[in-house]
């Protein structure tokens, strides 16, 4: 790491050292298709929690249904944690259960 020595007023030296730093890790949340969650829930979900348009939704559903999962986004741990959290939370309590995972880029 560069070290920078500065000068004070009164003469004294002092050493200041830059940190570097460094981007968080990034997680993707995905949906996995199962055979009791309905297509529609699903899209509310991505709409809801991941704030995706109707469009957007129906695309990463179909992606869901068709290849048996699909990225909702890309965010830091703590929040890919909360977004599978809150997904666990409205399915469980929707009588579905669609599952919610997060791995790491």
């Amino acid at each position: 790491m560069p070290k920078t020595v500065m000068a004070d007023t009164e003469g004294d030296l002092q050493i200041v050292v830059a940190k570097k730093l460094k981007e968080p890790e990034r997680y993707r949340v995905l949906l996995h298709n199962d055979d009791y969650t309905t297509m529609d829930f699903v899209v509310k979900v991505l709409c809801q929690i991941f704030h995706k348009s109707v469009d957007e939704a129906t695309e990463i559903m179909m992606r869901v249904h068709q290849q048996g999962r699909g990225e909702c986004g890309v965010y830091t741990y703590e929040i890919a944690e909360s977004k599978v959290s809150s997904v666990q939370i409205m399915a469980r309590s929707a009588g579905f259960p669609l599952k919610c995972t997060m791995e790491q880029l």
